[in-house]
This record gives structure tokens, sequence and C-alpha cells, in this order.
């Protein structure tokens, strides 16, 4: 006996068997529409995540107020981060877990623009600055 489906319903979800047109169960169509479906769901999800990317869902509309503006090692698995916010700019030392705020300055002390290689204007690299700023201190 075929099993028997309204019209609509079995385009949507046909029945798990399907029958050769002698009655004997077609094992190569069943295993062909299996993968025409899983190829079907699998590109559903691919297109969904271009879109997603292209448009920019759940991404923030405050993400361009963070800007790292450069970071140098001090350690194997430490390193000290230039991080601009709003007007000001923070050195932080980051470590694993663990972030510290070194020091603030404002934006006109530090004039590195976003697509400089991290040389300032006198010649001087930021771990070079970093190192002086440090000798410095008392």
């Amino acid at each position: 006996m075929r099993p028997t489906t309204l019209a609509p319903i079995g385009l949507l979800a046909p029945s798990p068997f399907a029958l050769a047109a002698d009655g004997t169960l077609d094992v190569a169509g069943s295993v062909l529409q299996m993968f025409l479906g899983l190829a079907l769901i699998l590109g559903l999800l691919y297109a969904t995540l271009l879109f997603l990317k292209r448009f920019g869902a759940g991404a923030s509309g405050g993400a361009n107020l963070l800007k790292v503006r450069g970071a140098a090692p001090v350690g194997p698995r430490e390193r000290v981060v230039l991080v601009e916010v709003a007007d000001k700019v923070l050195v932080l030392g980051v470590a694993p877990g663990q972030i510290t705020t070194l020091h603030t300055l404002d934006t006109a002390d530090l004039p590195l623009n976003a697509g400089d290689t991290g040389v300032r204007p006198g010649g001087k690299d930021f771990q070079t600055w970093l190192k002086q700023t440090l000798e410095r201190r008392p």
C-alpha cells in the first residue's frame, strides 16, 4: 500500500520511505533526497551567515569608540597596550586573566594615526617611548 499525503504537506514533509514504481523501496532515491535536504539547509545557513556579516547584525553602533593604538610585549604572556577611548589614551598592562591601567594620557600627547606604523614624528616608536616614560618615573 502506498502512503497518502496531502499535496502541499507532501511537498514540505515527504513520506519517510520513497517507493519505486513497482512498489519496492527506493534506497538510492531516499539517500539522494536526504543529501539534497542537507545541502539545502547548509546553503541556507551559509546565506544567513553572509547576510549577517554583510549588514553587521549584532555589531554595536559604538564599536568605533575604542581603538587599539599600539602594543609592546614585556614578557612571554604580558603586553603593554595603548587603547584610545574618546579623548583619552589608556596605557594598559595586559596579562592572562588581568588588565591593569598603568597610565592615562590625553589624545594630543600621543599623536599616532590609525594607519601609522607606530613611529612618532620624532622618530621614536612605542617601545622606545614606553621605556623612556618608565625610566622618568621616580
